[in-house]
């Protein structure tokens, strides 16, 4: 920081101290002015003589308001303009007493507003001007008289520039502020945003595996002793459920990693094109399912955009998930993926009377409601509605008349991020 910056650094921490030795700078100025002889023979000459004690009390009032000029513009305005006005009548020689008026009339500009600065700076030019013409000792034609209007008028339009400066800047830090909050919202809200989906892929993949390897695990218990062979089958089944989850959740947490850190698996994805593999985990699990797809075609299975094929494959993977922990033994489950237009229609039915399960009420619209009858109380439906909501999607989920339970999704080929696509 240079010498001049710091200097004004202290100054501006200490108005006080700044008008009080602006207020003696002007006094110094008017006194000096007091000692020019503006009609002597030879022109402007200078003269050594004393001021009128009446000038001088002028003078010296004058200058000193300009110390209070900072907490009461207008008053020292008023005050100023009237030691002027007193000076320009009676004065003669006149003192420059109007240079208070300046610096006064300034201070009123930077400080009130435009409308404000219009009307205090007209009314002040007016009545000075006025009374020194009509009133004043010299002809109303004298220079001085002039003088008056234009220093008035230069106090006031540089004290409007200055405000409008200070309104400028002010303006351009506080949008500069503004964007940088706004920056860190939509960078928070990104994180957030990443965090729920990432929480939202650890769950559905823990969810289906741990069940699947929870069912397996009792099978093996329950037949060790009587059908070895049988329990060996079931615990392979738990060795592949278990290898699939830590690879699963290896893509998932490698999202995490930081641009240092070893490359995370590629591995896409998955969709509607692994959905035999994923009915077939089930299966091995005891489970009886059936499938009915309309998608095999490949003009259908291309068009997919891929968070419609991920959401499409998540909402099965965990109603499944929920038809095999909650549903009891025997049951029977259907899967239907139907293409309807521009949207993909996902059904999930059971037969399942698991004790506990339908006690939340259905959930209609947009998501699904609040996701309240995930079958005990889990997070896996408010998972699926947060996958449809955020494709614009609809959720439907609830009891089956006669038994069992039904999670239908529909979703838009057509989502805002490929729409967007097609359109640039």
């Amino acid at each position: 920081m240079s010498t001049f910056q710091r200097a004004r650094c202290r100054l501006r921490a200490h108005p006080f101290a700044l008008d009080a030795a602006l207020a003696a700078g002007v006094l110094v100025c008017i006194v000096a002015g007091s000692l020019v002889e503006p009609h002597g023979p030879d022109g402007v000459t200078w003269a050594l003589r004393t001021p009128d004690p009446l000038s001088l009390v002028l003078m010296v009032l004058g200058a000193a308001a300009l110390v209070l000029r900072r907490r009461a513009p207008l008053a020292v305005l008023a005050f100023t303009g009237g030691v002027s006005l007193v000076e320009s009548v009676t004065g003669d020689p006149r003192a420059p007493v109007a240079m208070c008026v300046v610096v006064a009339l300034y201070t009123v500009a930077s400080a009130t507003d435009r409308p404000t600065t219009w009307r205090v700076g007209l009314l002040t030019m007016t009545v000075l001007t006025g009374a020194a013409m009509i009133a004043g000792p010299l002809p109303w034609y004298a220079q001085e008289n002039l003088g008056i209007l234009a220093w008035t008028g230069i106090g006031a339009t540089a004290g409007d520039a200055v405000r409008s400066r200070r309104a400028f800047v002010q303006a351009i830090r506080e949008r500069a502020e503004r964007a940088e909050r706004t920056r860190e919202e939509e960078a928070r809200r990104r994180v957030a945003e990443e965090r729920l989906r990432i929480a939202r892929d650890l769950h559905d993949v823990v969810a289906h595996h741990i069940a699947l390897v929870n069912v397996q695990a009792g099978v093996a218990a329950h037949v060790m002793d009587k059908r070895p062979d049988q329990a060996k089958e079931a615990l392979a089944h738990v060795r592949e459920a278990s290898r699939s989850a830590l690879g699963e959740l290896r893509a998932t947490v490698g999202l995490l990693r930081q641009s240092g850190d070893p490359e995370a698996p590629t591995e896409p994805a998955p969709g509607l094109d692994r959905l035999d593999d994923l009915v077939g985990t089930f299966r091995s699990a005891g489970l009886h399912v059936l499938v009915v797809r309309e998608d095999q075609r490949p003009d259908h299975t291309s068009a997919l955009p891929a968070a419609v094929d991920l959401a499409a494959y998540r909402i099965i993977q965990e109603a499944l998930t929920n038809v095999q922990k909650h549903a009891g033994a025997e049951v029977k489950a259907e899967v239907s993926v139907v293409r309807v237009g521009p949207h993909l229609e996902v059904t999930v039915l059971d037969d399942g009377t698991g004790a506990g399960r339908h006690e939340a009420p259905a959930d209609h619209g947009n998501g699904g409601g609040n996701g309240g009858g995930d079958h005990g109380g889990g997070h896996g439906l408010l998972g699926m509605r947060e996958r449809v909501t955020a494709l614009r999607g609809t959720l439907t989920t609830g009891p089956r008349y006669g038994g069992g339970f039904r999670v239908h999704a529909i979703l838009p080929v057509e989502t805002r991020t490929s729409a967007a696509q097609d359109g640039s």
